[in-house]
């Protein structure tokens, strides 16, 4: 019995030996053929890492769970009319830009503001700028600059402009069933490898529409562009405005903003927070640095008086904000600290300070009754949305 079992063990030990070398010569021609990096393990730390570019935004970029968006991937931005989905995206290039990146904007809207860009500040003199006559002609681009490995992070504003040119040439009335979501996935699937390849970031901003016959189950909205994008993005962006902000004299000056991360698969999801939005200035990184401040107990509150190192720097909410755009050094060391601990609890897997979790609102895949509802609605103005291209 011994022997037999001394004899087995041998044969076992002679297939794994056969099964290892074999594995040995796939690897070797697979790099020979394919590259080097073609087949990697996943522990590979070097590949683990993910490198990403903040948006500007201290809140957001907690949010995102990574510290800001992830390069090499796809991203979403998506929300109702003027909820500030263009601004968001315009910072994420202005800071590109900040660190010696090169960007280039889709203006498929054709409503790129220059002076708005430059209010958030985007260099607009080392902006690449485009506006495509249809939706073929900015993929294309889009793909070719990409491609080119020259540029860090490339914006499409938005999907619902990318109109096919069979749209274009035709007349009015004609029905186009399913054109731009075919141009959509077609357009992903050639993107998404060559966008991981240049470590690049591609935006792309979207619109909502009305589901129609929406009954019961799931959100009565749906994004544009079919249902590719959902599928290729990385990062899945919500912005909503909640309420109007209003200065001394009772106008308004900007709009309280919830930023929500509807898909995440670089970090968990659902993270969100609540943004100031200034007319004329963007996102306000000193109010998100201010209100984590608070939470943190960095900065103290004493009824109406706010308080830094037993130093007051102001009476209400806007005052103190004024106060640490005109003192940078003091602002600087305040955020310094909370990237210090929002670092420790991203490297913990630990909800940041000021980020809530929040999976059970109106996003439109979170559930399967939702999804089975999706399958029997008709979209707006897209019925390609039900044909799954």
């Amino acid at each position: 019995m011994a022997k037999k079992a001394t004899g087995k063990s041998k044969l076992q030990t002679a297939s794994e030996v056969g099964k290892e070398r074999a594995l040995e010569m796939a690897l070797a021609q697979i790099k020979k053929e394919f590259g080097e990096s073609a087949l990697m393990k996943l522990g590979d730390q070097k590949h683990m890492q993910v490198d990403v570019v903040s948006t500007g935004n201290i809140a957001v970029d907690a949010a995102l769970g990574v510290g800001g968006l992830p390069r090499g991937r796809i991203i979403e931005i998506y929300g109702p009319e003027s909820s500030g989905k263009t601004t968001l995206a315009l910072h994420c290039v202005a800071q590109v830009q900040k660190g010696g990146g090169t960007a280039a904007y889709i203006d498929a809207e054709h409503a790129l503001d220059p002076q708005y860009a430059q209010n958030l500040g985007v260099d607009i003199s080392e902006l690449f700028v485009s506006q495509p006559d249809s939706g073929e002609q900015a993929l294309d681009i889009t793909e070719a600059l990409v491609r080119s490995g020259a540029i860090d992070i490339v914006v499409i504003d938005s999907v619902a402009a990318l109109v096919p040119r069979a749209e274009i040439e035709g007349d009015m009335g004609d029905s186009h069933v399913g054109l731009q979501a075919r141009l959509m996935s077609q357009a992903l699937r050639k993107l998404t490898g060559v966008i991981a390849r240049t470590n690049a970031i591609a935006i792309f901003i979207n619109q909502l529409r009305e589901k129609v016959g929406q009954i019961g189950y799931g959100s009565p909205e749906t994004t544009t562009g079919g249902k590719a994008l959902k599928f290729y993005a990385s990062v899945r962006i919500d912005v909503r405005k909640l309420e109007t902000l209003k200065g001394t004299d009772g106008m308004p000056i900007g709009s309280r903003t919830k930023i929500k991360i509807v898909k995440n698969k670089v970090a968990p999801p659902f993270r969100q927070v609540e943004v100031d939005m200034m007319y004329g200035e963007g996102i306000s990184n000193v109010g998100s640095i201010l209100d984590m401040a608070l939470e943190r107990d960095i900065v103290k509150k004493s009824g109406a008086w706010f308080s830094y190192n037993d130093m007051r720097i102001g009476q209400g909410r806007e005052n103190v904000k004024k106060f640490l755009k005109d003192n940078p050094t003091v602002c600087s060391e305040i955020e310094s600290k909370l990237r210090a601990e929002m670092a420790e609890a991203l490297a913990s897997n630990a909800m940041p300070v000021g980020v809530t979790s929040n999976d059970d609102d109106d996003d439109d895949e979170s559930t399967e009754a939702e999804r089975i509802m999706d399958e029997t609605t008709i979209s707006d103005d897209e019925l390609e949305d039900d044909l799954g291209f």
